[in-house]
């Protein structure tokens, strides 16, 4: 089982109320600074997260413990953890609390591998998935590959003009890899194919006409459904894990996207119905699974 590690707590957790000298906070408990990420391809204006930033240097005088702490709770639930916003460790955004976008801030310099390395002493080799994307650097790549962390690869990213584009492309991969149709954060494969990029992105029409195009050509297929086509590409890949969300196996369109980043309602609600889980379906998996030796 793969669990998941927000780089980030809520202003109102535990975490944060019990551990204010962790955190930029002001003296009646506001944040000072908060997290989120520039502009990209999920916000025009960035994501402002709001989450309180941590006063890393405090964190290393005390030893990481609240980090040691946090990674055995994790470890105790989980045979694995991915690591959400995995650069932020290297160099993270800082936004004035006072600001309603992202795109008012600027990156600070993080705990880096020293972080990890305590990580490491205390746990022995982490079962760790970094989660490697948006606006990532070569000290990102370089404290990932030193500690041997699995990257990840989303397929859905890989025909557009996102810098990490051609390493998302299956000819480009390496076997420490987690290969995905699209995650939690991404439309569902068949509402990607779909989309217009309007208003919820840095896309432009022309952009996804182009983007659509390639995927196409590069995918080599006419009428096969978008979300097997993409299915079968990453099962297919040398990457060590595949990965793909519940919604894709179904064919369900943007309706069933399971989050919009950026956004604080409306996420996180999507179920699966009764009956969905077909016989038929079963059939179509294994038969893929055990084609590519998965």
């Amino acid at each position: 089982m793969i669990g998941d590690i927000p780089i980030y707590v809520a202003q109102d957790s535990a975490d944060v109320w019990s551990n204010r000298e962790y955190f930029q906070l002001c003296n009646d408990g506001r944040p000072e600074k908060i997290a989120g990420v520039p502009p990209d391809y999920f916000s025009a204006t960035g994501q402002r997260w709001g989450n309180p930033l941590y006063r890393w240097e405090r964190l290393r005088e005390s030893g990481y413990r609240w980090w040691v702490d946090r990674f055995r709770a994790a470890l105790k639930l989980y045979d694995a953890a991915r690591i959400d916003h995995f650069r932020g460790f290297e160099a993270y955004w800082e936004i004035p609390a006072q600001e309603t976008t992202a795109v008012n801030g600027q990156w600070v310099k993080g705990p880096g591998a020293e972080l990890f390395s305590v990580l490491e002493r205390e746990f022995g080799e982490l079962p760790i998935i970094a989660e490697n994307l948006g606006v990532i650097t070569a000290e990102v790549e370089s404290i990932r590959r030193q500690f041997h962390f699995p990257g990840m690869a989303i397929l859905q990213f890989a025909f557009g003009k996102d810098p990490q584009g051609p390493s998302f492309r299956p000819h480009n991969y390496s076997r420490e890899l987690a290969a995905y149709t699209g995650t939690h954060d991404n439309d569902t494969t068949v509402g990607w194919w779909n989309s217009s990029g309007a208003s919820d992105s840095t896309r432009t029409p022309q952009d996804v006409a182009k983007e659509r195009a390639f995927a196409r050509a590069y995918l080599n297929f006419k009428d096969e459904p978008i979300q097997w086509v993409m299915i079968r590409t990453i099962l297919s890949s040398i990457a060590d894990l595949a990965i793909f969300p519940l919604q894709d196996a179904l064919g369900l369109g943007a309706e069933a996207r399971m989050n919009l980043p950026g956004t604080s309602s409306g996420n996180w609600r999507w179920r699966f119905r009764h009956g969905a889980l077909t016989s038929e379906l079963a059939t179509k998996l294994r038969e893929m699974v055990v084609m590519y030796d998965r």
